[in-house]
């Protein structure tokens, strides 16, 4: 692995490239059921920040780069990272588009593919990436005894769907081991918000070590599309130039300073999704379901025949995510009316 990457032409697959599909879509789901759908199907905060009125030139008027210094500067603060030139800071269009440039980005100029390990199970868009653009994947269960073979290493930290996290100094002992030989350790931090204690954001800058950090999922804005990567300064830059000239929206720029700076409402937020978590917890051991894990954002669960009880509460009006690879997992989102949901919830436990 090159240690000074760059841009340039993707590297001949020979995969499909077919999109995956995700959650969060009800349009073909609201044909079978009218009513007002109960959509869990994604880790996204029910509680979204509150918007606050815009000035009228933030939607009439090309964002300038006073408003996309003053967004770094809040996201940095919020994420505990550090200043200075050598720590870049890139904002890009959700961190859905950083995860489709990243493996652009690290291809070797020869051609010949990167080897990624990528810890799992996981949520499956960074190996369909990797694997479209003709890198070697190897995807790792749990937690790997060595890292020998691997010009990358991908973790999603905490992870998604099991809520696993890992902790800063195996992270920092892999970041090491990988930086040594012109490595690099790729953490996906969607949903450290929630739990900021396994971020490595404060390494931010340090060779061979890129981490992405999501805005929509913890705020609960996810249709305003904002993202960040973290890492060495020819790395963002790279992918700001990628991203070309106003990638991000006037409104985002705004809104995102806005609720990266206000702290009193993270913290506050943070302690009721963990209050709603336990209660959520509770109220499936109550009716003896297992669950194994998450965030307080989402919760997995293990449920015998998941993909026919998912069919069971679609007819509730309720969307959750089940797994091809993994028939008894379940994942919920949190609810926002959870009174509503229990109600649904039991109709279709019942049925």
């Amino acid at each position: 692995m090159t240690d000074d990457p760059t841009m340039g032409a993707p590297v001949a697959s020979g995969q499909p490239t077919h999109a995956m599909s995700h959650g969060g879509d009800l349009s073909t789901l609201r044909q079978a059921y009218a009513g007002d759908w109960i959509d869990l199907s994604t880790g996204i905060n029910p509680f979204a920040w509150p918007i606050p009125q815009l000035p009228s030139d933030s939607w009439t008027r090309l964002p300038g780069q006073d408003d996309m210094d003053a967004l770094l500067q809040a996201a940095r603060q919020a994420y505990g990272a550090p200043s200075g030139e050598a720590a870049g800071i890139v904002a890009v269009p959700g961190t859905q588009a950083a995860i489709q440039l990243l493996p652009r980005l690290f291809a070797r100029p020869d051609g010949v593919p990167v080897r990624i390990g990528i810890l799992g199970p996981t949520y499956g868009e960074h190996a369909h990436v990797w694997r479209s653009m003709g890198h070697v994947v190897v995807e790792i269960d749990g937690v790997p005894g060595s890292l020998q073979g691997l010009d990358i290493l991908l973790a999603v930290n905490p992870n998604n769907p099991d809520g696993r996290g890992l902790g800063l100094p195996l992270l920092r002992r892999w970041h090491a081991e990988l930086a040594a030989r012109g490595g690099w350790l790729i953490l996906d931090e969607a949903f450290a918000d929630v739990a900021p204690e396994v971020s490595l954001c404060i390494d931010a800058g340090k060779p061979g070590l890129v981490i992405l950090r999501s805005f929509g999922k913890f705020f609960g804005l996810a249709g305003l599309r904002l993202g960040f990567v973290l890492g060495p300064g020819m790395v963002t830059e790279a992918i700001r130039i990628a991203a070309g000239p106003w990638a991000v929206s006037g409104p985002a720029l705004q809104i995102g300073t806005a609720a990266l700076l206000d702290i009193d409402w993270q913290a506050r937020m943070r302690e009721d999704l963990r209050a709603r978590a336990r209660r959520f917890d509770q109220m499936m051991r109550d009716r003896g379901i297992h669950v194994l894990g998450g965030t307080s954002l989402f919760r997995l669960a293990k449920i015998t025949d998941a993909a026919g009880f998912a069919a069971a509460l679609r007819g509730q009006g309720i969307h959750v995510r089940v797994f091809d690879t993994q028939p008894q997992w379940m994942r919920f989102g949190l609810p926002a009316d959870e009174a509503e949901f229990w109600r649904r919830f039991d109709a279709a436990l019942n049925s």
